[in-house]
């Protein structure tokens, strides 16, 4: 997984295997969620 910074108001996202494949554009607060998430481990 790839981020691209410097996008204003989007954080792209894209799979480092396919550089050439499409990406997926999230909000800051967006990509902040899923990193606090990943940081805290599963929750089941």
């Amino acid at each position: 997984m790839e981020v691209a910074p410097g996008f204003p108001g989007v954080v792209p996202v894209r799979d480092s295997k396919a550089p050439q494949g499409p990406a997926l554009l999230v909000t800051p607060a967006a990509w902040a969620a899923f990193i606090a998430g990943v940081k805290s481990g599963p929750t089941v």
